[in-house]
């Protein structure tokens, strides 16, 4: 799978986990709401830096967003 579709796939099911809109995740961690959109449909190549601040308001580590997907989940 492309690297960007995962992060994409992997940051919206961290997100809607954790109860928050595509808005309120943009405003916990300073971005718009059309990057975290752009991210989430992995037409967006977010760095390490923005890993990191989508990650943390959601309480993972920035690595989690990089993670195959385990069977089952």
């Amino acid at each position: 799978m492309d690297i960007r579709r995962l992060v994409g796939l992997n940051l919206k099911t961290y997100r809607k986990a954790a109860g928050f809109s595509q808005e309120r995740l943009a405003l916990e961690c300073g971005l718009h709401r059309t990057y975290v959109s752009g991210v989430e449909r992995g037409v967006r190549n977010p760095t390490v830096l923005v890993l990191a601040q989508l990650a943390e308001p959601l309480g993972i580590p920035a690595s989690k967003l990089l993670e195959e997907p385990v069977d089952g989940e």
